[in-house]
């Protein structure tokens, strides 16, 4: 490309372009973008004249790219996208700085934060900059470096390496469990009232048995660090994530109260963009992660 077409791309104005289509609202987009309304009318109405293509469509309350545009759509985000992976990876490539790394809330308070002062200890020209999301990064535009993710891994365009597998197990406060007894079989259930976080059900638990089994009441939190809370606070029996109760089981606030343990579907996995995978303090990050991982026990 010749000097003087690089120098009059419009980048700002494509950039405006992707979040609009992405969000098919004006408002949307400009609330995600952090300017006004008419900011980002002015940058489409620019980039719309560098074209010489009218760019969107109304429909009712949303805008649509028109046809002209819907070619351009997925070269242009590949574009920027390549762009801002080109400038992360000069950003980082030093062994040093600011390191973003976005994480679910409950794994961050329950297991990450606990490990926290170790990586400052080993990495101190490292600052770690932890994002507590349970929305997943967008690589290209949100400038996070690396995340942990639940799921089950092969996201699009992202390199991703195993973590740590997950199991749902059923805990409560010692005095409960001396009080109401241990649950071997689903009708024990029915002594304890009944705590559990809304995308972890207690179906999920005891999956495979009658539908009459599954306890459909009780506490149901959206947060699953809040269920590990209450349920050491003594409010009942929690059907908990493993990974969310190791300090709470060896600081003795909690115990198990079954010997059913279940394998989660969703793991955890270090998700970075490819071209990052090799850079010294991305590598310095998941090597910890892979290290804490590894010495973290595992259900018996």
């Amino acid at each position: 490309m010749r000097p003087e077409l690089t120098r009059r791309l419009p980048l700002g104005s494509l950039r405006v372009f992707v979040a609009v289509a992405d969000c098919r609202s004006f408002t949307v987009a400009a609330d995600m973008l952090g300017v006004s309304v008419s900011a980002v009318s002015m940058q489409i109405r620019s980039l719309e004249q560098y074209l010489g293509l009218k760019l969107f469509t109304r429909d009712g309350r949303r805008v649509q790219p028109s046809e002209d545009a819907l070619p351009l759509l997925p070269r242009i985000r590949d574009g920027l996208s390549g762009l801002q992976e080109a400038i992360e990876q000069a950003r980082v490539a030093r062994g040093s700085g600011a390191l973003y790394i976005s994480v679910l809330p409950s794994f961050g308070l329950q297991w990450l934060s606990r490990r926290l002062p170790d990586f400052h200890t080993r990495y101190p020209r490292l600052h770690l900059r932890v994002e507590a999301s349970s929305v997943m990064a967008d690589f290209s535009t949100s400038g996070i470096h690396a995340a942990v993710r639940v799921g089950t891994g092969n996201w699009p365009g992202l390199h991703d390496e195993l973590l740590l597998n997950e199991w749902l197990v059923p805990v409560c406060r010692p005095d409960l469990l001396r009080k109401w007894g241990p649950v071997t079989c689903p009708e024990d259930l029915k002594r304890y009232p009944l705590i559990h976080s809304t995308t972890e059900p207690w179906s999920s638990w005891l999956s495979g048995l009658p539908a009459n089994y599954w306890p459909d009441s009780g506490l149901g939190l959206d947060d699953s660090a809040a269920v590990v809370r209450v349920a050491a606070e003594g409010a009942g029996l929690a059907l908990a994530r493993w990974s969310l109760i190791g300090e709470e089981l060896r600081a003795g606030q909690l115990s198990l109260a079954s010997d059913k343990i279940t394998p989660w579907a969703r793991r955890y996995y270090f998700v970075c963009l490819p071209g990052m995978a090799q850079v010294k303090k991305i590598c310095a990050l998941r090597d910890w992660l892979m290290e804490q991982a590894a010495g973290f026990p595992t259900p018996a």
